[in-house]
């Protein structure tokens, strides 16, 4: 058995692994089925790539996560990829990541598209920079790279970002 205060402890090898910022700090992190670690800092989430190595997602471009029979599923916004990881013991990783995730979220708008079909438009600010950055989730069976209705929903942002000042 390992002491208690090592217990609680990121291994030195995973820490030196993960691409942290100046000042990122672990917050909460889990032994992965394979071996490596889920690690959530104040500005990312790290997810590890089967390679040693790490993904490194900031909060803000993750559109949604779910936790359920054991596995860690992350999506990223605008059509990124998922991730999908075992957890046997997931700690506070979950509660962290939606506590994280939901903190970025500054405008989370649905809105009907003028040609017909809805856009879900959010504004998500970076933790790290301060910088506001705004995303398109088209419902399903519209095509998000049609350039006719991804002008319709810029047109949506921009009557937004003037109703809220941002």
């Amino acid at each position: 058995m390992l002491p208690s205060f090592t217990r609680n402890r990121l291994p030195a090898s995973v820490r030196e692994a993960l691409d942290l910022v100046r000042g990122e700090r672990p917050l909460a992190f889990a032994p992965t089925r394979g071996g490596s670690y889920v690690v959530a800092t104040g500005v990312a989430l790290h997810l590890p790539t089967g390679d040693g190595g790490f993904v490194r997602l900031p909060w803000e471009r993750i559109d949604r996560a779910t936790w359920d029979k054991g596995r860690l599923s992350v999506h990223e916004t605008s059509g990124g990829p998922a991730h999908h990881v075992g957890l046997p013991d997931p700690g506070s990783v979950p509660e962290t990541i939606r506590e994280r995730v939901t903190s970025t979220i500054v405008v989370n708008h649905p809105a009907a598209l003028p040609g017909g079909g809805k856009v879900r438009i959010t504004g998500r600010r970076s933790p790290a920079t301060g910088e506001l950055r705004w995303s398109f989730v088209f419902e399903a069976g519209l095509d998000p790279d049609d350039p006719g209705l991804r002008a319709q929903a810029e047109q949506l942002l921009e009557n937004l970002r003037r109703q809220t000042g941002l």
